[in-house]
């Protein structure tokens, strides 16, 4: 299991997070009830938790470049496939194996990296390709706990969904960013509709989870979260001992191509008229822009029904900041789904 924190290194819910989860590991390997092996890593962006600017932390995008930490991290699938695909047959541990081991070779093959983000993907990347679980622990601005995954994943994840109380998982296979999560995930499906004769299984679990809100890191909230955690891990066979069973119910599993981002039509301040983890109708009223210059006063309603998960942390906007997400049932978006 390979878990990080932080990648969006202002994101600290899932840092926290992460510092329970070190102590509580510790515990578990010391009475010796750990099963496997787990790879914790508290602070996934040391570049990105320097960077201040007037005394705000900007942790998304790294400064030099304007470029998002989550995003453009290296695709395996090609490489892979060009040196190791004709090994692949009809044994399906063996092929999962030879990609493991092809996925090392082919990150430390590559050329010596021409910056420190570029590194950092790297890294990081060749830490968790070889593993069979792995947690991406982020935060949206105000939100409800969310995550992203794909939707051959989504049954395998429904305990942890149920275990963090998450308010929707948001399915998808490729949003077109190659985020952290995809780039150890979708491989493998990539290489099986390349070599559909073989066995290949998708053989690393993985997903984004948003954690709720950027400013959820109280104590009890992280404990929750790393029980959370512990308990689903305990459930895949990897810790020993009795932990709670999942709750009998959780959230929706929804594509991500039904998720709607609502935006002001003009500059001004944004009042929100819903809470996020709501679910809204098509046609609500979700937040009023007032422009206190021109007098000019718009309510943005939804434009789909589901669940509303993110808010932006701005109260003063203008046209083309997103200020909120729904999730729907029904696909309305094509191409590239991610937000920077």
């Amino acid at each position: 299991v390979y878990i990080q924190a932080s990648l969006h290194a202002d994101e600290l819910p899932g840092m926290r997070t992460a510092w329970e989860l070190k102590k509580r590991l510790a515990d578990l390997e010391a009475r010796g009830q750990l099963k496997g092996v787990i790879e914790l890593v508290p602070v996934a962006n040391p570049i990105g938790l320097d960077q201040h600017l007037q005394s705000a932390h900007m942790g998304r995008f790294e400064l030099g470049s304007g470029k998002n930490f989550n995003r453009a991290f290296h695709e395996l699938s090609a490489p892979v496939g060009e040196l190791i695909g004709a090994q692949l047959g009809a044994d399906a541990e063996a092929n999962v194996a030879l990609i493991r081991q092809a996925m090392g070779q082919v990150l430390d093959q590559l050329p010596a990296p021409t910056s420190q983000l570029q590194a950092l993907h790297r890294l990081l990347l060749r830490h968790a390709c070889d593993a069979e679980i792995t947690l991406d622990l982020h935060c949206d601005f105000e939100a409800a706990i969310h995550l992203y995954a794909l939707p051959q994943h989504w049954p395998q994840w429904q305990s942890l969904a149920a275990r963090l109380k998450a308010g929707v998982a948001l399915l998808c296979e490729d949003s077109g960013g190659s985020s952290f999560d995809e780039s150890c995930s979708s491989p493998w499906l990539r290489l099986a509709k390349a070599f559909p004769e073989a066995a290949i299984p998708p053989a690393n679990l993985a997903t984004t989870l948003e954690l709720g809100s950027m400013g959820d890191t109280r104590i009890e909230q992280a404990q929750a979260n790393c029980e959370a955690i512990l308990g689903f891990l305990a459930e895949q066979g990897l810790i020993d001992g009795q932990w709670p069973e999942a709750p009998t119910e959780c959230c929706e599993g929804l594509p991500f191509a039904g998720t709607e981002y609502l935006f002001a039509p003009h500059h001004g301040m944004v009042s929100f008229l819903r809470e996020a983890g709501e679910w809204v109708e098509q046609g609500d009223p979700l937040f009023e822009v007032v422009d206190p210059l021109s007098n000019r006063v718009t309510v943005v309603r939804a434009g789909t029904s589901g669940v509303l998960f993110a808010l932006d942390r701005s109260r003063y906007t203008e046209p083309g900041i997103w200020q909120a997400k729904v999730a729907g049932r029904e696909v309305i978006r094509v191409g590239k789904l991610t937000n920077d």
